[in-house]
């Protein structure tokens, strides 16, 4: 008689990492099926949009959390540790390519424009978007990674604080940096922004 196989579904995802130790296969499949998919998005929107590059990046995580399963410490956060190895990957391949990635125009231009920011033609758009990517072209690799991981992952100030291992504080900061850096460039579509205090919820 086959013995049925143990369900990880409902455990978390530092209990997983505990099962994982002790050589648990299924407790891999489980944070496989949880986090792949995000961390795949992860690196796409990080190394250029190239989907091999994703698939690769991905795969290669997912081998570095088997074989640092030992170094995990289950009183940590296992989504802010997954992260940072992430990060860290990402950092090391800009180093190697001596490359900055793009963030993506259209998510980026659809934050301001809840804003109010006025494009009523193609050409409107056409000119906020050179701005914008302009703007973005000028952030180093802190402040370009705090503003993906808080408008793309949609992480909270938290979780990219533990993932950058720096303080909570200090990601606001650069996320209100980022923000206002931006808004100067584009205040020709939205003269007001730059006075407002609505980007200030971005960093709650």
């Amino acid at each position: 008689m086959f013995r049925r196989r143990k369900s990880y579904q409902q455990h978390t995802d530092e209990q997983l990492m505990v099962e994982l130790i002790q050589g648990r296969e299924a407790a891999f499949d489980e944070l496989y099926r949880r986090y792949a998919d995000r961390l795949h998005y992860y690196f796409y929107r990080m190394l250029g949009k190239d989907q091999e590059v994703a698939n690769d990046f991905t795969q290669e995580l997912f081998t570095r959390v088997i074989e640092k399963a030992s170094y995990f410490d289950p009183s940590q956060r296992f989504s802010s540790w997954l992260y940072a190895v992430a990060s860290n990957m990402c950092k090391n391949e800009y180093r190697r390519r001596d490359y900055q990635s793009r963030l993506d125009i259209p998510e980026i231009e659809a934050v301001f424009q809840q804003e109010g920011y006025y494009l009523a033609s193609n050409a409107d758009r056409q000119l906020f978007s050179e701005q914008l990517t302009k703007a973005l072209d000028q952030l180093d690799y802190s402040h370009r990674q705090c503003f993906i991981l808080r408008f793309q992952q949609e992480l909270s100030i938290r979780e990219i604080s533990e993932i950058m291992s720096c303080p909570e504080g200090t990601v606001k900061s650069r996320i209100y940096y980022t923000l206002r850096k931006l808004a100067e460039q584009l205040k020709f579509f939205h003269p007001d922004f730059s006075k407002k205090k609505t980007h200030e919820k971005y960093i709650r």
